[in-house]
């Protein structure tokens, strides 16, 4: 594929999504940037600001299959990968193989962290290995395979927070803000009046195979040795223990329990890829860098008690990094 045909169908995607999502232009930027690197994406808000919207949209617009998984406390593994059931087939009794709602493209995984942690480990193997296991048997997911999980702000009650291990295999984590009155303005105008805005298919019968080839030349993409070496700093910046003598140490050694895992920087390095290509080049920036470095090492981090105690959050944190981490 052509770096011209890139920008030109994912120009296409991003306006499709943007008729019934008002005001959140980086966040559907960043979703479709992570599709085609091939990683999951958590989005965070709470109830009410079209998150569930936005995926079901998405999945629309690039004509695959989409599957809703709403998480509840009472929700078990099998409900989500799926279970052997007994059926008869020339008059004899079998256990057959009965596929659960993970095996779809585009998977919601609506308010993930309303389900009891067996629950939501249960998406682990699909998430990294894209299969299932059931009592021994492998199954392979659809590809490509997505999960999109919503969530609501910790704060909220009924909420069990992700596991660490869960939160590294998420490619993104984005932040989905209230609107402002401008936005709400058109929300109202889009959503109380005669006509209702919808979104058409962008891609075609063969969407996989054009993914496919979006997939392979973001991974194509140049990036000069002292923009990987500038991202290679700013991931060893988050390790609290590794930082002796290195003037960013002091917020990192104060509010940091964990550092990034290398997906951060391998999320980091993808991202920029693909935002690069979004803006019509075929070499990644520090300003590409930049610019996906909140989402995707703001669910990496794990604050301190004294973070919590003091109000000190991820985004706050990685703002200092990227002040004091020299680019050269």
């Amino acid at each position: 594929m052509e770096p011209e045909k890139f920008q030109e169908l994912f120009h296409r995607l991003e306006s499709e999504v943007s008729k019934v999502i008002v005001g959140h232009d980086d966040v559907i930027r960043k979703v479709l940037i992570a599709f085609i690197a091939g990683g999951h994406v958590l989005l965070e808000g709470v109830p009410g600001l079209g998150k569930t919207l936005l995926v079901k949209s998405l999945s629309r617009v690039l004509g695959m299959s989409f599957k809703r998984i709403q998480f509840t406390p009472d929700l078990m593994p099998s409900d989500i990968v799926g279970t052997q059931v007994l059926a008869e087939s020339d008059g004899r009794r079998e256990f057959q193989f009965k596929k659960g709602p993970i095996f779809a493209h585009v998977v919601l995984a609506d308010e993930i962290n309303r389900a009891t942690p067996k629950t939501q480990s249960a998406v682990l193997e699909a998430m990294e290995e894209k299969q299932v296991t059931v009592f021994g048997e492998s199954y392979p997911l659809e590809s490509p395979f997505m999960v999109l999980a919503t969530q609501n702000p910790i704060e909220l009650e009924g909420t069990y927070p992700l596991p660490e291990a869960q939160l590294d295999r998420f490619f993104f984590k984005l932040l989905v803000g209230p609107p402002s009155p401008v936005e709400l303005k058109e929300i109202l105008q889009r959503t109380t009046g005669a006509e209702s805005a919808d979104v058409s298919r962008v891609l075609s019968a063969d969407g996989a195979e054009l993914i496919g080839g979006m997939k392979q030349l973001l991974r194509q993409v140049l990036i000069a040795p002292p923009i990987e070496d500038y991202v290679v700093r700013l991931v060893h910046a988050t390790q609290p223990g590794l930082n002796n003598g290195n003037p960013t140490a002091s917020p990192v050694k104060q509010y940091l329990r964990f550092g990034s895992s290398p997906r951060g920087a391998q999320s980091i390095i993808l991202g920029a890829k693909g935002n690069a290509l979004a803006e019509g080049r075929v070499h990644v920036s520090y300003e590409d860098v930049e610019k996906v470095v909140y989402p995707a090492l703001r669910h990496r981090i794990i604050l301190n008690f004294q973070a919590e105690a003091e109000n000190v959050n991820a985004d706050q944190i990685l703002a200092e990094l990227v002040k004091q981490v020299p680019r050269s």
